[in-house]
């Protein structure tokens, strides 16, 4: 096997990657997770782009004090945020799966 050949076949698994991986995030675009806090007073669509949807605020809360409520939404916001990040992770890497790189540099795509 030549130089050539290798640079080749190292092209073509790149390509190959870097489709996967545009597959893979716009797949994720499409895929909302749903986050509460407070017993559900606060509830949050985001997408697992980090794109929020939907946020809403019990009525009975806005009786409340302006700071729960900030903190609320605050802790429904990052549970979604957290819950967007397992689900990217996840399919990340398995658009790079099969593609015959180091495990380490897969997630570099």
């Amino acid at each position: 096997m030549n130089i050539n050949m290798l640079m080749q076949q190292a092209q073509r698994m790149q390509k190959e990657v870097e489709a996967n991986a545009k597959k893979a995030k716009e797949s994720l675009a499409g895929i909302e997770v749903h986050a509460e806090a407070g017993g559900g007073l606060v509830k949050v669509t985001m997408t697992c782009r980090h794109i929020v949807k939907r946020i809403e605020i019990n009525p009975d809360l806005l009786q409340d004090d302006a700071d729960m409520i900030e903190d609320l939404i605050a802790a429904a916001m990052n549970d979604a945020s957290r819950q967007a990040e397992v689900i990217a992770d996840e399919t990340m890497k398995s658009a790079s799966a099969g593609s015959g790189l180091p495990p380490g540099l897969a997630g570099l795509f």
